[in-house]
């Protein structure tokens, strides 16, 4: 169960960290597990529909740099995201009705873990409402070297800030970031930290020698209907499921205008498009 305090910094602030939320032996468990699902993956030899490898690699080039939706597909990752301690927390925040959005995990690996720059979830995919969140679960010791997450504490509570250029998003916010607001949230590995789908948030690239993978699962209420947008709809509701309270009868529409994204084509994650976006600047 969240406290009372943890309750108020994720109202008021839109994110809070919870450290030890994780045991160690369930990290490491978790870290055993990504690392039977990694190896032997190559640039040339990779399951696609399962994992991205970071650019600029060669063909036997092994480092990955995303594992998609690890709660649909492996059976440790699934027991975590519809445990009673995760929905309870997600209960206090969302409400007795849930939906499990999607899972991910990024890898960070040392020297060369791509960077995230500034975004806002909900510009992603649009819903009827706003009561939606990501847990990033630190899996290993989060610093400023390795890339931890970095925020703009309240700002959720703020407009959707622009992620167009020339009619189309960027998959990144294209007008100027305050970054003298910015918090780092770095913390242990096996904390918790849940962060509001409006606040703006990146990571710098992983410029130490150690790895910094970070497991995402998103929830919403279930009364928080996606707004359809075609081909990406389909496929970011893939893997979306109820799994506590009774399914709604209605969308709830209520919260800020959120504008509907118009993809430049088709992609599959953040990193894709926001290198789309970092080729039309140069």
């Amino acid at each position: 169960m969240l406290t009372r305090e943890q309750v108020r910094q994720y109202t008021e602030q839109g994110c809070t960290v919870l450290e030890n939320f994780l045991g160690q032996d369930e990290v490491s468990s978790l870290l055993s597990d990504i690392e039977s699902i990694c190896a032997d993956s190559t640039v040339a030899h990779h399951d696609p529909e399962r994992m991205e490898m970071e650019p600029g690699q060669g063909p036997t080039g092994s480092r990955v740099r995303r594992l998609y939706e690890p709660c649909t597909f492996y059976e440790r990752f699934r027991a975590l995201s519809d445990s009673p301690k995760m929905l309870d927390a997600m209960e206090q925040l969302l409400g007795p009705n849930l939906v499990f959005h999607y899972s991910k995990i990024n890898m960070k690996p040392p020297a060369i873990g791509s960077v995230v720059e500034w975004h806002q979830d909900l510009s992603y995919y649009p819903l009827t409402n706003p009561d939606s969140l990501a847990v990033l679960f630190y899996l290993d010791d989060a610093t400023l070297a390795n890339g931890c997450l970095q925020v703009i504490p309240a700002a959720h509570r703020e407009p959707m800030m622009d992620h167009t250029r020339n009619g189309f998003f960027q998959g990144c916010i294209t007008e100027k970031v305050d970054e003298s607001r910015a918090l780092p949230l770095a913390a242990p590995a096996g904390s918790a930290i849940l962060m509001h789908s409006m606040v703006p948030h990146s990571s710098a690239p992983n410029t130490s020698t150690k790895p910094r993978r970070t497991l995402i699962l998103s929830y919403r209420a279930a009364d928080a209907f996606p707004v359809y947008l075609g081909d990406m709809t389909v496929s970011g509701e893939a893997h979306a499921r109820h799994v506590r309270g009774t399914p709604p009868k209605a969308a709830r529409f209520a919260g800020p205008s959120i504008p509907v994204p118009k993809y430049p084509q088709q992609v599959k994650s953040l990193y894709e498009l926001q290198e789309l976006s970092r080729q039309s600047r140069s």
